[in-house]
């Protein structure tokens, strides 16, 4: 059975059209990259950065849609093979030539990464075995059918099997059982440029913690010379002063400028773009007896009720907050990807009703409500920490009284993870493009042995759906395994399992010689950063 083999223009993302400038590039980030690790942490400020260092086996535009990277085709041999051809003539940054080898021996390493916040196993928990039937072919089993490889393994970045240490032979075995590996090196390695080395189109200069991270261009880049001679990225993760440093000429583009100085920036000349992306913006629950965080509710978690979850939806207005928090720079969300993204149903947003709030409170025994700590980043997504006091508001309305706990990224995903919060206002934005990504991570049964529910940090459970879902995950079929996530999405909405509350609206400014084409994964790519032609 053929999966329609894939052979594209390599041109179609390949960065040699455009000559060499002898230029530097600023940028101003809202959020800083926690490692240079690519496989330590799920987190859009990590990836973004590493994509100009590494690369992967597959690539993605603008809208997300697949093509080659260091892989040049691919087809489906059956039902759980595939053949993937690589790309000849790769070097990585230290001179060594890209293999199969190294492809085995990145994926071998995964599982191996300690301490990840949000782990990559979801991608590599289903492969069976790797092998290589030369230097440039690459053999693939999965445990199951998975019609979604292809997509997935853009999210997998290759690194050098000799820079960092791997014996002449690397045999695959799953789940951490791999030969061949030697000293495997952890995540604060990769802060060092000696460590982090890809085949990307620029080289790591420098990464200073809190100050700024310095690539230079790769020169030898298989695809041709980026654009930029250097790259600095600083996290500047204070609305003011990273629209202070754009109008004072210190960086040349910023991501999110509050929504308040579009107006002004743009009045000062500078260009604004932006796009609708498919990062859905929800509340999490914790569905476990014992929650922490949780006062005037007896011994009893409230959060276990799904008449307690729809009270808390309903208690939300989503337009007020899309309107007056975001600027009209958000759209209010009744499923975990805006449609029409594959998987999506198009189920409306849950209207606003705080009178059946209440009844609902009072159904589930709680008339007088209770009081809650919600978690939530101050610095992470557009207006975090605002649309958080936000829901506090709503939801005091019903008699819900909510102690809004924030803090910067770095701290409220380890707190998270460390299961700190009863209820979390966090971020997702669907790496694949399609629904299977936010379900798999965000509401599946938690399982580290299948890596399932990476990012389930309320212990959400439905073996009913979960059940959906992995039959979806299996099915070749579009048409099917479209029907399939949509069933597996409402089953978890209709049980309240996790809250949509909206899709941000990304939005960049930058001088106006540059241009800048959104993505709908918010990644702001400095290999995409183009003069203005």
């Amino acid at each position: 059975m053929k999966a329609g083999k894939t052979s594209l223009i390599a041109g179609i993302f390949a960065l040699g059209a455009m000559p060499a400038l002898a230029q530097d590039l600023a940028i101003g980030l809202k959020s800083e990259a926690t490692s240079m690790d690519p496989q330590f942490h799920q987190l859009s400020t990590n990836i973004q950065v590493h994509k100009n260092v590494f690369e992967t086996l597959t690539s993605q535009d603008a809208v997300q849609k697949v093509g080659p990277g260091l892989a040049t085709e691919w087809e489906a041999v059956d039902d759980t093979t595939w053949r993937f051809k690589l790309r000849e003539g790769v070097k990585f940054h230290d001179g060594t030539d890209f293999t199969a080898r190294d492809v085995i021996y990145s994926f071998c390493r995964v599982p191996l990464v300690e301490n990840s916040p949000s782990p990559f196993t979801i991608y590599t928990a289903s492969i069976a075995d790797m092998t290589a039937e030369d230097d440039h072919t690459l053999i693939v089993r999965t445990e199951a059918t998975n019609p979604l490889l292809p997509a997935e393994l853009w999210s997998i970045s290759i690194i050098s099997a000799d820079t960092l240490g791997a014996e002449e032979e690397v045999v695959f075995g799953p789940q951490g059982t791999c030969e061949g590996l030697g000293d495997v090196p952890q995540s604060p390695a990769f802060n060092s440029p000696d460590v982090a080395v890809g085949t990307g189109p620029y080289k790591l200069e420098s990464y200073t913690r809190g100050s700024e991270l310095t690539l230079t261009r790769f020169d030898e880049h298989w695809g041709g010379t980026p654009a930029w001679e250097r790259v600095v990225m600083r996290p500047i993760t204070s609305d003011g002063p990273r629209v202070a440093a754009l109008l004072a000429g210190d960086v040349d583009m910023i991501e999110s400028p509050p929504i308040q100085d579009i107006p002004r920036l743009e009045d000062g000349g500078f260009k604004i773009v932006d796009a609708l992306s498919n990062r859905i913006i929800y509340l999490h629950m914790r569905q476990e007896e014992g929650a922490p965080g949780i006062e005037g509710a007896g011994d009893t978690n409230p959060l276990m009720d799904a008449r307690v979850r729809e009270a808390i939806s309903l208690s939300i207005n989503r337009e007020a907050i899309a309107e007056r928090i975001m600027g009209g720079y958000a759209q209010p969300a009744g499923e975990l990807l805006p449609p029409p993204m594959f998987g999506s149903s198009g189920r409306p947003v849950d209207a606003y009703d705080p009178d059946r709030a209440k009844e609902l409170l009072t159904e589930a025994g709680y008339p007088d409500g209770f009081t809650i700590t919600l978690g939530t980043p101050n610095d992470r997504y557009i207006n975090d920490e605002q649309v958080a006091q936000a829901v506090a508001q709503m939801l005091a309305r019903i008699g819900i009284q909510v102690n809004v706990d924030a803090s910067t990224a770095s701290q409220f995903f380890s707190r998270r993870n460390a299961l700190e919060f009863p209820i979390y206002m966090a971020g997702w934005g669907a790496s694949s493009g399609e629904m299977s990504s936010p379900l798999k991570s965000l509401v599946a049964t938690f399982d580290e042995k299948t890596g399932m529910g990476p990012t389930n940090a309320g212990r959400y459970s439905n073996p009913a759906m979960d059940e959906v879902l992995l039959r979806a995950m299996s099915t070749i079929d579009d048409a099917e395994r479209d029907s399939l996530l949509q069933e597996a999405g409402t089953m978890v909405l209709d049980d309240y399992g996790i809250i949509p509350l909206h899709y941000e609206q990304t939005v960049w400014a930058m001088k106006p010689e540059l241009d800048y084409e959104p993505r709908v994964d918010q990644y702001t790519m400095a290999t995409e950063v183009k003069p203005a032609g």
